[in-house]
């Protein structure tokens, strides 16, 4: 296999990436994960969109979209251009073929260059259609899936117009801060004029390096983040929750969006056991208030010392529980962030909620609607942004971004 200069680079730091075992969903140590670390670079092409399943980076960029023309052969000249480019960038090369660095003096290169002598970085980048591209501007009603629509609007949602649907979206993650910026640059810089963003967040998780470690990741709260997550490894479980199985959409899923801001300040202030209530887990080792260890199964009936339920029924994690929605479950890919601080001095942060799933309806909705509702955690927290998107099934070469739409 012949390895271009950037994966080169990447090999030797790289090996001690899949020596974690035992750790939960996109944490999970694979002889797939092995592999992917030893060049740097993770597939593009495959029967699956990476970035899904590909086990969790450290780094993301998430930006909505909307699309600006409606000349319906501008927007797929866009997605293939998206494609190639984005091709080229998983494998860590440029942009375009031409680069960062070479080409006519006069004219602006076909790359930005700040990745240029860095690892690829394992950089994944994912798209997703929202419901509005499937309206009257470029044919595609006809390819809108059966029951794809708007997530409803749920309890206490304080909704930042440009942080609801948009037309598209592209999910970038990556190692290195530097090469996952570099690819949502470029990929803006492409579109400029036809698909131009409304949204941009920027997000870390410390996902590999807890992986490396045997660690959950944790939120900015102070807990583990992603304990009892869809298990990726398992083929009957993506099959039931996460992967679509009928038309066009066969092999993609959907994903959820939803912006938590976290209001800091008010939870420094809380003392360990009240935050320990809110969660219904131990906070330093993650374990259920009902006993055992972090991967114990909970017992929603156990009482502690003061002949209390252990775990409170407005705890987040028993109305989370998959046991409580009839065993549904949702695939977690969240990432922290941090905005600086408003305008009177509060730390502007929280979490980027990602989960894909097989059928918002029946697995995403029921759940955010019961945290919604009833969630200790709400007092900490305010939603600011909700949306879902499309997300199609993986490309095999000479085919494009979105092709399915035009079909």
């Amino acid at each position: 296999m012949q390895l271009d200069r950037r994966s080169f680079i990447g090999l030797a730091g790289a090996f001690g990436l899949g020596a974690a075992v035992g750790v939960p969903s996109t944490l999970a140590a694979t002889s797939g994960f092995a592999a992917m670390a030893g060049g740097s670079s993770v597939p593009f092409y495959g029967k699956y969109q990476a970035g899904i399943t590909t086990p969790m980076q450290d780094r993301l960029y998430f930006a909505a979209f909307n699309v600006e023309t409606e000349d319906t052969a501008q927007l797929k000249r866009v997605l293939k251009e998206w494609t190639l480019a984005a091709e080229r960038m998983s494998r860590g090369t440029d942009a375009g073929p031409i680069g960062a660095a070479s080409g006519m003096p006069e004219a602006p290169p076909d790359d930005t260059g700040e990745a240029l002598d860095l690892p690829a970085a394992r950089v994944t980048m994912t798209i997703g259609f929202g419901p509005s591209i499937f309206d009257s501007r470029f044919g595609f009603a006809s390819r809108k899936p059966a029951g794809f629509e708007k997530l409803p609007t749920f309890a206490r949602d304080e909704l930042e117009s440009e942080q609801q649907n948009a037309d598209l979206m592209i999910q970038v993650c990556a190692d290195d801060d530097q090469v996952a910026f570099h690819a949502i640059r470029n990929l803006i810089r492409i579109a400029k004029g036809t698909i131009s963003p409304v949204w941009l967040q920027s997000g870390f998780s410390g996902a590999a390096k807890a992986s490396a470690s045997r660690h959950t990741p944790r939120n900015l709260f102070g807990f583990k983040d992603g304990t009892a997550n869809l298990n990726v490894d398992d083929f009957t479980e993506t099959q039931m929750h996460l992967w679509v199985d009928r038309g066009w959409m066969t092999n993609g899923t959907y994903m959820a969006v939803r912006n938590f801001r976290f209001d800091i300040e008010t939870w420094d202030r809380s003392s360990l056991v009240e935050q320990e209530q809110v969660f219904g887990r131990t906070k330093g080792a993650g374990a259920p208030l009902s006993g055992g260890s972090e991967f114990s199964q909970p017992d929603f009936k156990a009482k502690n010392a003061r002949g209390e339920l252990a775990i409170a029924e407005d705890s987040h994690m028993a109305l989370a529980h998959p046991s409580k929605h009839g065993g549904a479950k949702i695939l977690r890919r969240a990432f922290n962030y941090s905005n600086g601080t408003d305008r009177v001095a509060r730390i502007d942060a929280g979490l980027l909620f990602i989960s894909y799933q097989k059928d918002l309806e029946k697995q995403f909705v029921p759940i955010q609607r019961a945290l919604a509702n009833n969630d200790q955690m709400n007092e900490y927290v305010t939603v600011i942004g909700s949306s879902t998107y499309a997300c199609p099934p993986g490309l095999a070469p000479g085919e494009f971004w979105g092709h399915q739409l035009f079909a």
